[in-house]
């Protein structure tokens, strides 16, 4: 078991996300009345969907075509086997809902993939919520495999999905990052024809663990543009960049995930916040992340936690990939991960824009703090963190994956965090470029080897819910950031002025 220190702010944000994730809100009655359907697979007597005949198999509800306001529930403590493919399209006012019925002291009602590619798939239609239900999918493992797979192929776009309180687990595929699978929630984007996306999703208060290999996966062939370079997907639409829009992932519950916890993938505007990630990379030899961006616009990552990255290939909390372009990761809580923080990744030709980490907390994150690809990193802002290590001591602080500094060009400006270590040793760097600039920090308990005007080396007095204390050097020491965010980790305003040096801007605090 790690050790936990969790700040107010983190205990209120996110110690409930498991029970949340398995506890859902009462149905509401859609806006226009549609037709209800039941689906009972413990009946042994075929049934016409009603209350008390239910369809007793999946192929009875795919072989139906639903409209607005339409119901398809499974019976609680009943397992279905198979691949559910429902036809038909909700509308903006009055979705299709798949959801679940009966006692709600039974079971969670199951959905079995058995091995099938898919346990379901919505393909090229739009205006679905799907809750409540258990799916998995573990049987022939290391095939490529989903627990839901949202699918659009040439379809110009669609609107309004819904999934949320579901429990995934078991989902059992193998080492696959492709447009096809292996993830419990895989959301796809495919052909070469008719520019498709998606413009309304909500993916939250879902339990998933024991995962191979994706938590939550976005992937688009609608995704070329100059930014990407060559690592551009070979498949993609020789056309326009056709992001996904009014993407939301939220308060959701990721455990023991083989790859990575969560990828966005040709999007813009979207908000990560308030999701548990706790142990990814855990199966896979390729490189995962906890949370990243890949081809993606104005991303925010915020009030996440993120830990037990398992290995050193990749394997920390954060990635802006490339072709991210304004991803802001602020107010999450990384820690015991063996891969490090942050990681900035173009590569390839690709260039990553505007990348900001601020006013975020990191314990005992190991390995390297942060790491930069070797290609194009335009304007990184990494300002108003705390870093704090003891158990574990990264080997560099910053690495560096170029080996020709002369020949890419990096602008990346660390100031105003605070880096304490209560070990020996570590914290260098690797062929660190000549345009990463460092000012305005705290490095205690770190030979800092690197110019850092306006910083500190004396003790912060950092607390352990890392506030700081009263008499801290760190108070008032650090430089003016514009458009700072406005607040702290902690969710209080900042002030005018010189801020504190960390992720704490409050006074300090009598010990």
């Amino acid at each position: 078991m790690r050790r936990r220190t969790h700040t107010a702010l983190a205990t209120a944000a996110l110690t409930t996300l498991a029970a949340t994730a398995l506890a859902a809100p009462a149905q509401a009655a859609p806006r226009h009345q549609g037709s209800t359907f039941y689906v009972d697979c413990a009946r042994a007597t075929p049934g016409d969907g009603t209350p008390g005949h239910p369809w007793t198999a999946l192929a009875d509800a795919n072989a139906h075509t639903f409209g607005p306001g339409d119901r398809l529930l499974f019976h609680r403590g009943s397992t279905c086997t198979g691949t559910l493919t429902p036809q038909g399209a909700g509308s903006a006012e009055a979705p299709v809902t798949i959801s679940d019925y009966g006692s709600r002291t039974a079971p969670r009602a199951v959905l079995d993939g058995a091995g099938a590619h898919d346990v379901i798939l919505l393909a090229n239609t739009e205006h679905y919520r799907v809750a409540n239900l258990e799916l998995t999918n573990a049987a022939a493992p290391g095939t490529e495999r989903n627990a839901i797979r949202l699918r659009l192929t040439d379809y110009g776009t669609a609107h309004g999905f819904q999934l949320d309180h579901l429990y995934i687990h078991d989902v059992r595929g193998g080492d696959f990052k492709t447009l096809t699978g292996s993830s419990a929630i895989h959301i796809a984007v495919e052909g070469r024809t008719a520019p498709s996306n998606y413009d309304g999703l909500n993916i939250h208060h879902n339990l998933i663990e024991n995962v191979d290999r994706e938590g939550i996966y976005f992937k688009s062939t609608y995704s070329k543009r100059d930014l990407v370079g060559n690592q551009q997907d070979p498949n993609a639409f020789p056309g326009a960049w056709t992001p996904s829009t009014n993407v939301r992932v939220s308060h959701n519950t990721l455990r023991s995930i083989g790859g990575d916890g969560m990828k966005l993938d040709t999007t813009a505007g979207a908000r990560v916040d308030h999701n548990r990630v706790d142990g990814f990379q855990l199966r896979s030899p390729s490189a995962n992340a906890g949370i990243w961006t890949f081809n993606t616009d104005d991303t925010t990552v915020e009030y996440n936690e993120v830990s037990g990255g398992g290995n050193t290939h990749d394997g920390m909390s954060f990635d802006a990939d490339g072709a991210s372009q304004r991803t802001v990761f602020q107010y999450n809580y990384s820690h015991d991960n063996k891969g490090g923080f942050l990681l900035v990744c173009p590569y390839s030709g690709a260039r990553t824009v505007d990348t900001v980490a601020r006013y975020n907390v990191s314990r005992n994150d190991g390995e390297r703090l942060l790491q930069n690809c070797w290609g194009p990193i335009l304007n990184t802002q990494v300002y108003n963190n705390t870093f704090y290590n003891k158990e574990v001591i990264p080997k560099n602080l910053v690495q560096d994956d170029n080996s020709n500094p002369a020949a890419t060009v990096h602008e990346q400006h660390i100031t105003n965090n605070i880096f304490v270590s209560e070990g020996t040793g570590g914290y260098g760097f690797t062929s660190p470029t000549p345009g990463l600039a460092f000012d305005h920090n705290a490095f205690y308990g770190i030979a800092m080897t690197r110019p850092n005007p306006g910083g500190i080396t004396t003790d912060p007095l950092l607390r352990s819910d890392f506030r700081l204390g009263a008499g801290s050097p760190a108070l008032a020491a650090g430089a003016v950031v514009e458009n700072n965010g406005g607040k702290d980790y902690f969710g209080q305003p900042l002030k005018p002025g010189a801020p504190n040096l960390g992720a704490y801007a409050g006074r300090g605090i009598e010990q």
